[in-house]
């Protein structure tokens, strides 16, 4: 069993089964909450090109030729500043550490591509991102005395380090394996 980082696309049919299983994930958390049409506006608001280099990325942690957990991550408000997204683990496959792995493999390609900060939301009903957020040195942005369902969204950040990186960002041909995890 040997786990490994895939740089690809949402519309890789591999990410496919991991994208359904968070869309159903988020609907069974949140229903209509945000929208009358669920999880499918939140997972529709971004195209995949967001995911994209030189702004973005695409990943899956892939074991065995299937997608265990992934994330991705696009530009936010400046160019300095990177928005993680869909950081997720199968169901089948918690609490091995794989999200923590998504999220570090995460920081490190968004410090290659030249970010310098990271900013992320979560909702409130995900007690276990805000526990893996906290844990991994992100600063929570909001109250956190407050009811988590009066704030709704829980956003965070951390600063990358300055460490220089000199691998350059993976192409966006499907299935770059950038290196074993």
């Amino acid at each position: 069993m040997s786990d490994r980082f895939v740089y690809t696309t949402p519309l890789d049919p591999l990410a496919r089964p991991l994208i359904e299983e968070l869309t159903f994930e988020y609907d069974s958390r949140y229903g209509s909450f945000y929208s009358a049409e669920g999880a499918v506006t939140e997972m529709n608001r971004y195209g995949p090109e967001v995911f994209a280099p030189p702004s973005g990325n695409f990943l899956l942690l892939v074991r065995d030729g299937v997608a265990i957990a992934g994330g991705a991550f696009m530009r936010h408000e400046d160019r300095d500043t990177v928005e993680f997204k869909r950081v997720w683990t199968n169901s089948a496959h918690r609490r091995q550490g794989l999200a923590r792995k998504v999220l570090l493999e995460l920081e490190d390609q968004a410090a290659r591509q030249g970010y310098r900060r990271i900013y992320l939301t979560t909702g409130f009903r995900q007690p276990e991102a805000v526990g893996l957020y906290l844990t991994n040195g992100y600063t929570a942005l909001f109250d956190r005395t407050a009811d988590p369902e009066t704030l709704r969204k829980l956003p965070f950040e951390k600063l990358l380090s300055s460490k220089a990186y000199s691998v350059p960002p993976p192409a966006q041909a499907p299935h770059k394996i950038l290196h074993g995890a």
